[in-house]
């Protein structure tokens, strides 16, 4: 059986040690990143590695500033205190040395263009685009990320969640493609010694569904089709 300890092992890291990560180890980890699987091969991914110390900092002040502003904006207690008790998860990344910002662009649908053009009903083309096929893209590079770190001794943690400052991000960084925007944040180090241990997953039987069909049933049906 084959060896998944990099899967297994792999856990979301939020303290890190003051260790640097050698520019080749992070090209390394880049390059798994590029070998994820991505919708008609588009490949709509693009990655801004941050070591600025300084910027990161300010980073972590703009998503607290909006976490914040959006708390104030709850209509009941309850609401604002749930709110406001992830505001430490959203802003961890200012604990790691390095912090890989994710951009995406649009995933082009020729299947979406076609059906547009031949004035087919909204529903039918929210259907279309419900998979979010770049989101997944983007979300399989990272996971290959994730896992390459884990396989080298470094602690991650992915985070989508300072994303409700991205424009304020995007504009503190600086970073311009065409057609390009921020989707995540991988935050990158050594991780601290005592870390929390990974949280406990469903069980299988809750989560996976077997539609076995024998070949002879299949052939049955065809038959019966035909």
């Amino acid at each position: 059986m084959a060896n998944l300890d990099f899967i297994y092992n792999r856990k979301s890291v939020r303290q890190f040690k003051d260790t640097p990560v050698p520019k080749e180890d992070i090209i390394e980890l880049l390059k798994a990143g590029t070998y994820a699987p991505s919708p008609k091969h588009q490949q709509n991914w693009h990655f801004v590695v941050l070591q600025n110390r300084d910027i990161i900092n300010k980073m972590a002040d703009i998503v607290t500033k909006s976490h914040e502003n959006i708390g104030q904006l709850a209509k009941n207690e309850k609401d604002f205190k749930r709110h406001m008790s992830v505001i430490n998860y959203y802003t961890c990344f200012k604990h790691a040395p390095v912090v890989i910002i994710v951009y995406s662009c649009e995933y082009k649908m020729i299947e979406y263009k076609i059906l547009k053009e031949n004035n087919a009903p909204q529903e039918v083309l929210d259907i279309l685009v419900s998979p979010q096929s770049a989101a997944q893209g983007i979300g399989a590079a990272v996971e290959n990320i994730l896992l390459a770190a884990t396989e080298m001794g470094y602690g991650t943690c992915y985070m989508t969640g300072p994303t409700h400052a991205k424009k304020e991000i995007e504009e503190l960084i600086g970073f311009e493609k065409e057609g390009y925007e921020l989707m995540s944040m991988i935050s990158l180090g050594v991780a601290e010694d005592d870390t929390p241990k990974q949280p406990p997953r469903k069980p299988l039987e809750e989560v996976v569904t077997f539609i076995a069909v024998s070949y002879t049933h299949l052939r049955a049906h065809e038959t019966r089709s035909n």
